[in-house]
């Protein structure tokens, strides 16, 4: 669950570049839990005429250190496609405690050609919904499911992003729910597909009973969106990620 709850907020906090040239990006994050400091993050993004890569950091901040230290660090690389990214390649390690994790995943045109968990994930029984080889086709990384690709503003919240995190695949449903100030904000709708056990409360209730919003900024002229603030409401709080500096290196 904390790979997943992990990832989960890498899909909320990267960032993008530009598409005509190849650019740097550095973006850092805040993360709050009911407004008390609990995470931080950091982006480096170069994103060139048809390849992008992404490099980025974790870690648990304020009151959270005091019950559980967490840092990781992320990478993920790739082309670019018409809707956003194609991702080759995704790497992921964190350690909370003295749990330590590494998932690798390898793409091939969108789809899942190898996927490496150490230590390997234990066997699922029960009510565990297994993957299906379907399920690992035109599917994105939890780090790429967030640049978005738009002709216009109007189109950045019209879509269904397919996203994949070594055990778990989930649609991240958005649709449009206001802008300001030259933000895009969408409404999101979390929907687990397979790798996960229904009965678990804190899916649940992400399904059926969080309200998600991720307010996206286009930067400059690429074509890109980005997401610069985001909240997402769990069964002990809302989690607020906010982008607080984006500067170009």
């Amino acid at each position: 669950m904390v790979r997943t709850m992990y990832a989960a907020l890498l899909t909320i906090l990267a960032a993008a570049g530009s598409a005509s040239a190849a650019q740097t990006f550095q973006t850092d994050y805040s993360i709050t839990l009911m407004g008390i400091p609990v995470g931080k993050a950091s982006f480096t993004s170069v994103i060139g005429d048809d390849d992008f890569r992404i490099d980025g950091s974790l870690a648990s901040a304020g009151v959270a250190r005091l019950f559980d230290s967490t840092q990781g660090t992320t990478s993920v690389s790739g082309g670019l496609s018409q809707t956003g990214t194609a991702p080759r390649s995704y790497d992921l390690n964190y350690r909370s405690d003295k749990k330590t994790q590494r998932t690798a995943i390898r793409f091939s045109d969108g789809t899942v050609t190898a996927t490496e968990n150490v230590p390997p994930s234990r066997p699922r029984q029960g009510d565990w919904v297994h993957l299906q080889d379907d399920h690992l086709t035109s599917v994105v990384d939890p780090i790429s499911s967030t640049l978005v690709r738009a002709a216009s503003p109007a189109e950045v919240c019209n879509r269904t992003i397919r996203i994949y995190d070594g055990e778990m695949r989930a649609d991240l449903r958005l649709s449009p729910a206001g802008s300001s100030g030259g933000q895009v904000t969408c409404a999101a709708k979390f929907e687990p597909v397979a790798g996960y056990r229904p009965s678990r409360s804190a899916l649940k209730y992400l399904r059926d009973r969080s309200r998600i919003t991720i307010a996206f900024a286009p930067l400059a002229e690429t074509g890109f969106y980005a997401p610069v603030d985001a909240s997402i409401g769990t069964q002990i709080g809302t989690v607020r990620i906010v982008a607080q500096t984006m500067r170009t290196q």
